[in-house]
């Protein structure tokens, strides 16, 4: 940093004195935007689920927040930052990367399972929209949901590769482009529960039934050409309740932000089983 300073201080000094305002002032007047002219509010009211464990007697509740959708980026996130940061601090939700890559952001919007990242603001005509935390899940405080469970049945299916025969060349497994290509549509899944939680057969069975999410990623490393330990996945499945409570209502496939498609990969795990 001190030798960049030198050297601007060089330049600087070699600059004639005269000129020098004129080149600070050029620097200041490119920083400045320009104004935008005004526009007629654009008023959208938002109806969002409240629950606060600090006080559990209270019962949950809807909370209305309006915004001016001139002033807010055009995703439910962009509107749920605003409300936290401008309106009411209280808020609770997760978020992260804010592109659909994390999941943090899933929630219930307008009857939906979306991200909040990836789903766009109505017009501002449009009804109010509403937004609950994910169903049949436990609240841990307003759009938060209790995921515990979700990622225990995720590490019960090992979802890592193992091999009991090393590498030919001791540093890496090589996959053929044909194997490769069978993963596309199952390695693109985030876990951000979205498809579990809008499936009924998990919301009366998630005790035992594994749920889309996890029985897309089962059928993941059971087709990876470089696992060994297909055997044993197989047989954690091979019973009335992991796997079977699937009806093929495909509530999962609609409800996936990804454009994925676990009710085929459950299909295919159902005839591997099979056969």
């Amino acid at each position: 940093m001190a030798a960049l300073r030198a050297s601007a201080g060089r330049v600087l000094a070699s600059v004639p004195r005269a000129s020098r305002p004129t080149i600070m002032l050029a620097r200041s007047m490119a920083s400045m935007s320009e104004p935008t002219p005004s526009e007629s509010p654009k008023m959208k009211t938002f109806q969002v689920y409240r629950w606060d464990p600090a006080t559990p007697d209270a019962k949950p509740r809807m909370q209305n927040y309006t915004l001016d959708l001139n002033k807010t980026g055009p995703m439910i996130l962009d509107a749920l930052i605003r409300i936290k940061n401008e309106i009411d601090p209280t808020l609770t939700f997760r978020r992260s990367c804010r592109e659909g890559i994390c999941g943090s952001c899933a929630m219930n919007i307008d009857g939906q399972n979306n991200l909040a990242c990836l789903c766009r603001i109505p017009a501002a005509g449009a009804s109010d929209v509403k937004i609950y935390p994910l169903p049949h899940t436990f609240t841990v405080k307003d759009l938060v949901p209790d995921l515990t469970l979700f990622y225990q049945q995720y590490k019960s299916i090992k979802p890592y590769l193992q091999r009991d025969t090393p590498a030919l060349d001791g540093k890496e497994y090589l996959q053929s482009k044909a194997d490769r290509k069978k993963l596309d549509g199952l390695y693109e899944c985030i876990l951000c529960a979205c498809c579990s939680t809008s499936c009924p057969s998990y919301w009366w069975n998630s005790e035992e039934y594994l749920g889309p999410a996890v029985l897309l990623q089962s059928y993941r490393w059971l087709i990876d050409s470089r696992d060994e330990k297909k055997a044993e996945r197989k047989a954690a499945l091979d019973n009335s309740m992991s796997l079977y409570r699937c009806h093929t209502i495909l509530n999962c496939t609609r409800a996936c932000p990804k454009g994925l498609n676990p009710g085929k990969a459950i299909a295919e795990l159902k005839k591997m089983l099979s056969f």
